[in-house]
Formats: structure tokens, C-alpha cells, sequence
């Protein structure tokens, strides 16, 4: 089973008021390119697919383009929604779009329910856990009212499903979510103020595979808990970063390999740095 991770899209950002579609349209013709040429089965998106609540008509023409073109491919495509993402509106017909196999997920109500995806060595359960926002989810999950806790509910619901199915399935979590750790830059909205409520990555332990989202840095915090990162910089203090995503081979047992997949850079970014030839600003 070949799975490639991804997060973080943001369709329809602007860099310094510069409009980005066109540079997002780029990396995304290459991670359907990287689809085919690699013969993956599925590619999860672990959140923010679009930048705001309310995405433009040519942000939603680019994440339909991109979703026909996997689908084409036979490709199962499972997404779920980011804090920058309206989860009513991005999971709309949600549950008819998955009899083409694009999965989208919002609700935390179905935190414990997979997409069960199958190869020659038996089930793989992909759970995609949604943003879960404490104070708009804690009461559906029965759960503390803050960041750690949600979280701790919903793996503790992805546990019980998957103790429910048969040895030897293989499980994935993707979740948008910033777990300690993990490195932030200047173009994430802050979920966690001060970093009071950093969620310890223990928390998904005896999971195969962890595909995270939210922070913009490609980044690993153990070998199979990683953040994709956005495809593009969306800030300079990301200037410094290899995007791209994660391609991720499990076996019978488990993940075999994760190997990380570059994405193309239509522009770089440079810092400049220099003396003021004024002198009243030295």
C-alpha cells in the first residue's frame, strides 16, 4: 500500500498580496504527477485545504480539478478539514462524493469511523480526524474542553474501531493539530496560545502511521508521526524550507518506508539584508 501525505494546501492565499493560484496549481499538477508515476493508492490531505471559510471560485476550480484528475487515476483521495476550512461547507455531499472515492471528513462525530482501504496483506484504516476546535467539539466527544483532551477522545475512539477489527489491520491517523515538539512558522494561525496547549505526541501511540497537518514545515517527530508542511512558502520565514509531502509504503506488519517527496518552487524566496544609506537611520 503506497499512501502520500499531504496538508496544508491553503487554495486561494495571497503572499504579500501577491495572488498565488497559479503557483499552487503547479505543485499540485506535480503531486498528481507523483501519483501516477509512483502508483499510489491513496493521498491524504491532513487539513486546510483552502485558506478561508469562504474560498474563491478559482481556489474551488483548482481542489475540483485536482480531485477529478486523482480520481481518474484510480487514486482514493481522503481530506479532511483544517482550522482555515469551513467543515460544513468543505464537507458538503461528502458522503456521495465517497462513492467516487474522495472521502472528505468533518465531522467529529465519526472520528472512530475509517475508510478502510485493502491490499494483498489484508485492511488498512485510515482515520481522518478533522480540526477539532475545544470548544465546539469537546461536548460530542465527551471530552476536556481543551486541545489535549479532544484529541485524547478521538484517539481514544480510533482505538476501540480498531480493536474492533481484525489482527494485523494496518491503521493511519491524519490529523490537523500541533503536537509538541513539532516547529512552527510565522504564516500558521495560532491554535494553541503561548503554547499552553501543545498536544504530547504520545498521544497516538500504537498507530502505523501519523499524517499531520497545521504546521507549514515538512517535519518528523518520530519515525512514523510526521508533518507533510505546506506545499508552497507562505511566509519568509519559510524561506528555508524543502516542501512537499511524504510517500509512505506500509507492508504486512506496518510501514516499510517514508520517503520524502520535493515539490517544485515556481519562485523562490530570498532575504535581503543591507546598511541604511540614511544617516539619520543608522
Amino acid at each position: 500500500m503506497r499512501i502520500l501525505h499531504t496538508s496544508d494546501w491553503h487554495l486561494g492565499r495571497s503572499f504579500h498580496r501577491v495572488d498565488l493560484i497559479a503557483a499552487q496549481a503547479t505543485v499540485l499538477d506535480h503531486l498528481v504527477e507523483v501519483a501516477r508515476a509512483e502508483r499510489v493508492d491513496a493521498v491524504v490531505v491532513a487539513g486546510d485545504v483552502y485558506d478561508r471559510a469562504l474560498p474563491g471560485v478559482d481556489a474551488v476550480a483548482l481542489l475540483n480539478d485536482t480531485l477529478v484528475r486523482l480520481v481518474d487515476l484510480g487514486v482514493t483521495v481522503v481530506v479532511s478539514s483544517g482550522n482555515h476550512d469551513s467543515a460544513g461547507r468543505l464537507g458538503f455531499l461528502s458522503r456521495v462524493l465517497a462513492r467516487s472515492g474522495v472521502h472528505l471528513r468533518t465531522d467529529p462525530a465519526r472520528v472512530g469511523e475509517p475508510v478502510l482501504l485493502a491490499d494483498e496483506h489484508g485492511d488498512v484504516a485510515v482515520y481522518p480526524l478533522p480540526y477539532l476546535e475545544p470548544s465546539l467539539t469537546a461536548d460530542v466527544l465527551g471530552a476536556e474542553r481543551t486541545h489535549a483532551g479532544v484529541l485524547a477522545a478521538a484517539a481514544g475512539r480510533v482505538r476501540a474501531d480498531l480493536a474492533s477489527r481484525p489482527a494485523g489491520t494496518r491503521s493511519v491517523v491524519a490529523a490537523h493539530a500541533f503536537l509538541a515538539g513539532g516547529a512552527p512558522s510565522d504564516s500558521e494561525r495560532d491554535i494553541c496560545v503561548g503554547g499552553v496547549d501543545l498536544v504530547p505526541a504520545p498521544v497516538f501511540d500504537g498507530v502505523d502511521y501519523v499524517a499531520l497537518g497545521h504546521l507549514h514545515g515538512r517535519q518528523t517527530l518520530g519515525p512514523s508521526v510526521r508533518y507533510a508542511g505546506s506545499p508552497l512558502a507562505y511566509s519568509f520565514s519559510e524561506a528555508g524550507h524543502t516542501k512537499g509531502s511524504w510517500l509512505v509504503t506500509l507492508g504486512r506488519k506496518g510501514v516499510e518506508a517514508v520517503e520524502p517527496v520535493d515539490a517544485p518552487v515556481p519562485r523562490r524566496l530570498a532575504r535581503l539584508r543591507g546598511e541604511s544609506v540614511c544617516g539619520r537611520c543608522r
